[in-house]
This record gives C-alpha cells, structure tokens and sequence, in this order.
C-alpha cells in the first residue's frame, strides 16, 4: 500500500453511522441538563433578531463542542460527524453558531455570568464541589494570565505584560483543604488589559456564588491576590461582601514609614522546611526573619474608605550586601533580571535603561564577562541584534550554573563567537573539566596549550593546505545513482521486424 501522487490535499472525514468521536458527552451533557444549563440559558438571554432563537439548545452546543476539544467556530462540526445526529437533537451547523455569537455583546457577558453562577449552584447540589469544616476558610484566589493568540487579526488580541500575544484571562477560584479549586468567576479580556480592570466586579460576583454554594463553612472567606490588585476597589468589595483579605502591597511612601518603625527585637526567625534557590544570586534560603505591625491602607481616601490590617514583612539578613542595621527586605529593593528576560527579548530596547540591569550590577550578578560579550555582541549584531544575542546567554543561568556559563562566555570570546550556542557547549565543556560541580575532583588540565574553541574560519585563512593536509582520509565510496536507475527503466519495445512478425502470425 502506498500513498496516492496525483491528489494535492488529503481529506478524512469521520462518517460511520455508527460510530462516535466523542462518547464521553453523553454523561456531560446529561449532568449539564440537570444542572438546568439549557433552561437558564434559554431564561436569562436575550439575543436580538431570528439569531438568538433557541438560545438554550445553541448554548448547549456550544459547551459539547468545548468539551469535545473545539476552539474554533469551524472545529464545532465536530458534533455533526458520526452517530452524533443519532445521539444529540439539535446539532447546529458551525456558521448557525458564529452568527449566534456575532450577536453578543457585554449585555450579554452579564447574562452569561448569571447563567453560569446559578448553573454552578445547582451542580453544587449535587456534587460535591466545595467541602469545608465549620471552622475552615475558604480561600478564594484572584490572578489573571495571557492565553496566546494566533493570527493578528483575532478580535481583543494584542501584547500584554508578558510579551505575546494573546487574550488576557481574569480567573477566581475557590478551594478548601479537602476540595480541589472550582472555577467560580471568569472574564475574557483585550490582551493588553491592565490586571486591575474589572476585578471588583469578578470579587463581587464570586462572593455572591460561594454563599449560594454554601460549603458549609462559618468563617470569613479569605481572598488572595498579588500586588496588581492591591487597591481600594478591589480589597473595599472584598471586605463589603464579608471577606478577609490577604494581598501583596506595593512600596509605597506609607509601608516604608510602616517598615521603618518596626523594632529590632520583633522580627522572628523562620526555617523553611525546604530551601529556596534565589535566582538573582544563585543561593540557596533555608531561613528568613518575619514580623507585623499595624497598618492602615489607603490613607489618602475619606475616613470611611480607609481600611485597618496589619503589614506582614518578610526580610532575608543574609543577602544583605550593604550590611547596614535595617536589612534588605524581601521583594521590596531586589528586583531580578531573570524575571524579564522573556520580555526584553521582544523589546531589546528596554534592557539598557532597566532598574533589573542597574541592580544586577550591583550585585555582582551581571559580570565583566557579561558586559564584554554585550559589547562584542553588539558590534557584530546590533544594538537590537546582540542585546537579544545577551539575552539567549542569560536565560542560560537558568539551567547551568554561573561558573559554568561565565566560563563558555570567557572562552567563546576568545575566537570571537557571540552565539548563545556556542557560549552553551563551552559552559558544557567548562563543566566536565570540573567546572562548578561540587564534591569531585577536578579533572586534569590540559596539557600545553590548547585553544577550547577552534574556528577553522581561521585556521583556514592562515594556512589552508595545513587544514586540508589535516584531515583525516576519506575512505567512503563515491556515491553512485545505480541503485535507482531500475526506477527510469522504461519497458522493452519490440523492433519493427518484430512487430512485423507477430502481425503475420497472428493474421495466419
């Protein structure tokens, strides 16, 4: 068997009557149909024109056809293949569906938060989503991501904080000690979307659905977030719909003022049960000094808005490189190149200027070596070309250690090479010489003098016939197209006379 030459495109279509690419939808679809999601879609929208018509069933078509792995208007077909028709009513064509959507608008967002608030509600009555003691928090945890996009003409895609492109995906969730997180509040948002926007609705509303869901907890709800939600909006509809809140705060004129008045004899050692690998130096915590003390935030809003906590402080003496009485506080004055390198890549611009390159230099983590292959990359490259070249050589230190890496930059400057690659097979080679690996011995040096990284450009320029008469003797055959002429044979045809012949024979 072999594959046919004369078709330019190849099409499978899944057409067995009696078969079904996607079995498990039928235990889905019947938990969603008694979850009551058809008839709260049908209740709650209201799509104008023939278009909205039986919102209920093209809402269910829409969840099977997630479910069954579809991303795409197009990919919904996948409900039409097979037994589907035998299984399922209502199997919208994908152009029914993308018409139904086109119709939508933030109205309509709304409309479907509703439906899938009480959707969840009603599932919660029957599974058990969400378990907690009577005495348990629910922690509830607040975050947004980038979902990459394909195609610049994606409606709502564009570059956001982490340099792709994409959709930007506010996502709250709810979990105990006994229950893993459920998805109570989602929004899909422009992919250059700042964190904060938005996110005092979504805490609103998924406060509203953890009471209805009732996981049989009497205490406060605790929500989690990072420093891109520490505002007044957020943390004040947190604390109105009766939840604690615990959130990074930003350095800001009042936490220093905060921080300062802590006295020296209450800071309390902690150990971590398991170290920590600071990427900006490459050491290991095991231990750091933690304490509290009364903090009022927002002060600059009316009395009222005001609210009352406490500011817990986290400091590692340790890495303090100045040594002063106040040590460095954790994540307050460190900001780690490492962190950004992702970015920088598509904006090589930024990276001159950057408080990440100011600080990693002081601190000894971006070395002369660092700064020499910089320099070399940029005048073979590019300003653009060899600040991305620096960046390739730094994201190295992630998976080697700095030795390692300085070393492959030390002797890949040596020939002049200023790849990334390069500098990764001489840290490699740096490594198995002895290198920074601990607990061994060195392996013996080289002896004489021997160049780590030899550029036969070079070698070439200086004396070509020394590198030819250099090279080991070829000993392979010539290669030879014989194997293959059985392929152009054309059959055998008979001679004239031949043909002649058999004409005479057969006529007689």
């Amino acid at each position: 068997m072999q594959f046919k030459h004369a078709p330019a495109a190849v099409s499978a279509v899944f057409d067995d009557p009696n078969l079904v690419s996607a079995a498990g939808l039928v235990p889905m679809l019947r938990l969603a149909e008694r979850s009551g999601l058809a008839g709260l879609a049908q209740d709650w929208l209201t799509v104008a024109t023939d278009k909205g018509a039986n919102a209920g069933a093209k809402v269910m078509a829409l969840v099977a056809g997630m479910l069954a792995g579809a991303d795409s208007i197009e990919d919904m077909n996948v409900l039409r293949h097979g037994g589907m028709g035998r299984l399922f009513n209502r199997t919208y064509a994908p152009s029914t569906l993308g018409s139904f959507l086109r119709e939508f608008r933030f109205g309509h967002v709304r409309q479907l938060d509703a439906v899938a608030s009480r959707t969840l509600v009603n599932l919660a009555s029957s599974a058990p989503l969400l378990q907690a003691r009577d005495d348990e928090r629910v922690m509830v945890d607040l975050d947004d991501t980038i979902i990459g996009v394909h195609g610049y003409k994606k409606q709502g895609a564009s570059f956001g904080y982490s340099g792709v492109r994409g959709l930007n995906a506010l996502i709250a969730t709810a979990s105990t000690s006994t229950s893993a997180p459920v998805i109570l509040a989602q929004r899909l948002r422009q992919g250059k979307t700042g964190s904060p926007k938005g996110a005092a609705r979504i805490v609103a509303d998924t406060l509203a659905s953890l009471r209805r869901t009732n996981p049989g907890s009497t205490v406060r709800p605790l929500l989690r977030a990072d420093s891109a939600f520490y505002g007044h909006a957020t943390i004040g509809t947190a604390i109105k719909a009766g939840a604690d809140v615990s959130v990074t705060v930003r350095m800001d004129p009042a936490v220093k003022a905060a921080i300062a008045s802590i006295p020296e004899d209450a800071w309390e050692t902690i150990e971590y049960t398991d170290a920590i690998r600071d990427e900006a130096t490459g050491r290991w915590i095991s231990k750091a000094e933690v304490a509290e003390v009364p903090f009022t935030a927002f002060r600059s809003r009316k009395f009222a808005e005001r609210v009352d906590g406490r500011l817990v402080v986290r400091r590692i003496p340790d890495l303090n490189p100045n040594k002063v009485e106040q040590p460095t506080l954790f994540d307050v004055f460190r900001v780690d190149l490492d962190h950004y390198l992702e970015v920088l890549l598509h904006k090589p611009g930024a990276l001159p200027g950057s408080t990440a390159l100011a600080h990693a230099r002081a601190t000894g983590v971006f070395t002369g070596a660092h700064e020499a292959f910089w320099a070399a990359a940029r005048k073979t490259d590019g300003d653009a070309g060899g600040t991305r070249a620096l960046i390739d050589v730094l994201l190295l230190h992630r998976s080697m250690a700095a030795e390692d890496v300085i070393g492959g930059i030390t002797a890949a400057l040596t020939v002049g090479a200023v790849t990334a690659d390069v500098v990764a097979v001489e840290a490699r080679r740096h490594e198995t010489l002895g290198g920074s690996r601990l607990g061994r011995h060195p392996a013996d040096p080289p002896r004489g003098h021997e160049r780590r990284v030899v550029s036969l450009t070079q070698r070439r320029l200086a004396d070509p016939a020394a590198v030819i008469a250099g090279l080991p003797p070829d000993r392979r055959p010539l290669p030879s197209v014989a194997a293959y002429d059985q392929l152009l044979r054309l059959p055998e045809r008979p001679s004239p006379e031949t043909a002649v012949a058999i004409q005479e024979g057969t006529a007689s």
